[in-house]
């Protein structure tokens, strides 16, 4: 899983006080180990990558978008983006009025090809693109409508609040191939299995083996972004069967991990 220590001077961040217009475009080439301090703004941030993939971290969960996946960040959230490899990144920053259908959470969003398009096309607008009855306003109105439509995706790992449990999940994180099971994990915490489960679905709204598994599906893809094989994928989240890994990996990306690109 990608890590958010400064192993590179951190990237700037736009010392923008309002944006100019109600949409505005910042694209970005990425090297690996790229990353921001902490920070948040007074607009939304839709972090899309083009290439490579892009991790964003807030004290609710972490979220990560593979290559034509982005996250949407919403207005007053504090947030850390990293790439832990090369990675091609179009942002959108959207005025909290433009919006305002948006939830107030993060999420992970597949681009369609059309938003796809409209998002190229609109980076090319100058920041101060024309308003009113222009094409510039028209096409801003259709990536609007198109980002409102775009289809959500389980590519978040959610983080509990509990301190024994956030303990235990960055214990996981940190090492996704570790072998314990939950009968070790709950003599850890000094609890039942069967309270480490309820705190589990209660605190994050997923299983112990569903988080799990998320946790180390989101770690391979990292270790696939480097270039390694699916078979060393597999083993450094911690599946013994390489089978079973990408029956996984297809069930939550929707592809193999040989045609998710990177």
């Amino acid at each position: 899983m990608p890590s958010h220590e400064p192993i590179s001077p951190p990237r700037a961040i736009p010392d923008l006080d309002h944006l100019p217009r109600p949409l505005y475009a910042r694209a970005e080439s990425l090297g690996a180990g790229s990353w921001t301090p902490r920070h948040r703004h007074d607009w939304v941030q839709f972090s899309y990558a083009i290439s490579g993939v892009l991790g964003v971290f807030t004290s609710e969960g972490n979220y990560f978008a593979p290559p034509q996946w982005g996250v949407w960040i919403p207005a007053g959230t504090g947030h850390e983006v990293v790439s832990s490899m090369q990675a091609e990144m179009r942002s959108l920053y959207v005025r909290r009025d433009a919006c305002q259908w948006a939830p107030d959470h993060c999420r992970v969003l597949e681009v369609t090809p059309l938003a796809r398009e409209l998002i190229k096309q609109f980076c090319l607008l100058p920041v101060h693109y024309p308003e009113g009855d222009s094409a510039e306003a028209r096409l801003v109105a259709v990536l609007l409508d198109q980002l409102r439509a775009l289809p959500e995706v389980g590519f978040s790992l959610p983080l509990p609040r509990h301190a024994g449990l956030l303990r235990l999940c960055n214990q996981l994180i940190a090492a996704p191939d570790q072998p314990q099971t939950l009968q070790q994990w709950a003599l850890q915490l000094e609890c039942s299995e069967k309270t480490l489960m309820r705190l589990f679905q209660r605190e994050t709204g997923l299983s112990f083996r569903n988080w799990r598994q998320r946790m180390r599906l989101l770690s391979s893809l990292v270790v696939l972004e480097a270039g390694q094989s699916v078979t060393e994928a597999a083993l450094a989240c911690g599946y013994d069967s390489t089978s079973a890994y990408i029956a996984a990996f297809k069930q939550l990306f929707g592809s193999t991990p040989g045609e998710l690109r990177f």
